[in-house]
């Protein structure tokens, strides 16, 4: 395993089927308990032909998360374990509009593709700074801003994506054909 993106209530996953796509290439993991909606592929490329905003967004959004799988690529070749981390958890907790993240050592390592040794150290010092405080299986990140300053410039990047999309109103309210997981 080696995570890509992150995709919190605002996200999907499975877009590529919109688009004509066959199968998914992705496999999702699920961090948080909650909900989510579900809605037949055939059912959302109609609807889609029948409201071409609901395609626009969910297009604009595709790319959007392209540009995070790509940087997050990029940064995992290129930039060091602690901003790589750093950038990791900014990124988790705007995601996920929180900052307390249920994640151990060892799924960030793996995510990450790090030595749990390593990222270990690093969450040591984050907390020795005061940025992070660590408890069993959670992550409290107490200081984002300080946080995103020792996060590589990744951060920004993928940051700046997310934020420049526009969430129409007609994403608020899904079609019948959606169904609540939970």
């Amino acid at each position: 395993m080696l995570e890509t993106a992150v995709v919190g209530h605002r996200g999907a996953v499975g877009i590529s089927l919109v688009a004509g796509g066959r199968i998914t290439t992705q496999q999702s993991v699920v961090l948080l308990p909650g909900s989510a909606l579900r809605i037949h592929v055939d059912d959302l490329r109609r609807v889609a032909s029948e409201r071409p905003k609901v395609l626009e967004h969910l297009l604009g959004y595709s790319e959007t998360l392209c540009t995070h799988c790509a940087q997050t690529a990029l940064c995992g070749v290129r930039h060091e374990l602690e901003r790589r981390l750093a950038c990791w958890l900014c990124l988790a907790c705007d995601t996920l509009d929180r900052n307390m993240l249920p994640v151990t050592h060892d799924y960030l390592s793996a995510a990450l593709g790090l030595h749990r040794a390593g990222v270990t150290r690093a969450l040591i010092r984050f907390e020795e700074l005061g940025l992070i405080r660590k408890m069993r299986g959670i992550l409290q990140v107490d200081d984002h801003k300080r946080l995103q300053q020792m996060a590589c410039c990744c951060y920004g990047v993928i940051a700046s994506a997310y934020t420049s999309l526009d969430h129409p109103a007609c994403m608020q309210q899904l079609p019948t054909p959606a169904r609540q997981i939970t």
